[in-house]
């Protein structure tokens, strides 16, 4: 984790076997269970429809669960209501009030709380100093670029200093430049003042970039938690592995398995090339076999260990190649370095790097 301190006011959020139906037959959330850490940044990551909005909407009180129990640091909150949380989100659409500057805007949860004059406006200016907009308190939202109005509202929910953040797709409506310096500031936002954040996203490079953890939701259950280099490196089906970052699926054959010191090993096939990864609790037989694009590698024709393939295209990228390649088990995406000098016809050999190949179920 990249998180060095835990705010005074951070609390952890548990979920015990939540689960959310409406009507009679539509379950959003199915017997859910998370521990989110004080200080930790979570982010809830999946496909639309998944249940990881209606699961922040379950922390903030603006959901009832169904069933199980649902706690923010000592407190039971499964029935309280959103107003006796110490929650606050930020939302996909700000939700500012145009006709207040943006000081007021920042301020209005604040005076809703009774504060006094003067703390609500120390608070305020360092909110908007924490977010880098000082000098900007006397501005209409309408007046801000679309990245300093998401701004004003992360702003506006950090003065209320709540024991839990929660952020539902705050970047969707930015574009893709503006999208990475806004999450960027979220994050030294979040690890230098030690935030609880749960953060829902359906975007998987903006999960890996933010988070200490993610949970990745498919069909209203935990598809895997991990850290982002865990569900990266080793995805535990073909859904996380096609949905973190890209993925080549194909089938292979684990020949054997030999236990070492540091676990179980197996010696796998795929057509003629051969290569040794962890086990994990795979047996002998048919298994699925899934390898980063970056993992791959394009090699001379009839180099030892490789499987035989054809170059169907390549595509100059910038700052690399990419090519689909043809093979027994099916086309491959790779991508290469910029000056590799294959190209569209060649013959070639297939190989993958040393830490490239995860074994997944069938």
């Amino acid at each position: 984790m990249t998180t060095t301190q835990t705010g005074t006011n951070a609390a952890s959020v548990q979920f015990e076997n939540v689960t959310k139906v409406y009507g009679k037959d539509v379950t959003a959330v199915d017997n859910v269970s998370i521990h989110v850490q004080a200080g930790e940044l979570v982010t809830l990551l999946g496909p639309s429809g998944c249940g990881k909005t209606t699961t922040l909407r379950m922390i903030a009180g603006l959901e009832m669960a169904t069933s199980g129990q649902i706690i923010i640091g000592d407190t039971n909150v499964t029935a309280l209501p959103a107003t006796d949380r110490d929650v606050s989100m930020v939302f996909q659409s700000y939700a500012l009030f145009p006709h207040m500057s943006v000081i007021e805007n920042v301020s209005y949860g604040l005076r809703m709380n009774n504060l006094k004059k003067d703390e609500v406006r120390d608070r305020a200016n360092r909110g908007l100093d924490l977010v880098g907009l000082n000098g900007y308190g006397g501005r209409l939202p309408n007046e801000l670029s679309g990245g300093q109005q998401q701004r004003v509202a992360v702003a506006r929910a950090l003065v209320l200093e709540p024991q839990v953040l929660l952020f539902d797709e705050p970047l969707s409506n930015l574009d893709a430049k503006l999208r990475r310096q806004v999450r960027e500031d979220i994050r030294d936002i979040q690890t230098s003042l030690g935030l609880t954040v749960v953060y829902v996203t359906h975007d998987q490079e903006e999960a890996l970039a933010v988070s200490d953890r993610i949970i990745v939701m498919n069909n209203a259950t935990i598809a895997q938690i991990g850290t982002p280099r865990e569900l990266y490196d080793t995805p535990k089906d073909e859904f996380v592995a096609d949905f973190i970052g890209e993925a080549n699926l194909f089938d292979g054959r684990v020949e054997s398995v030999e236990n070492n010191e540091g676990g179980r090993v197996a010696t796998v096939a795929v057509d003629q090339l051969r290569f040794q990864v962890a086990a994990g609790n795979h047996p002998e037989g048919a298994v699925r076999v899934a390898i980063r694009p970056g993992r791959i590698r394009i090699m001379p024709a009839k180099t030892p260990n490789t499987m035989a393939g054809t170059i169907l295209k390549a595509t100059y990228a910038g700052s690399h190649m990419e090519f689909k390649v043809a093979t027994s088990v099916g086309e491959l995406f790779v991508v290469a370095d910029v000056e590799s000098e294959f190209s569209t016809g060649d013959s070639v050999g297939v190989g993958f790097a040393n830490k490239g190949p995860v074994l997944i179920a069938v």
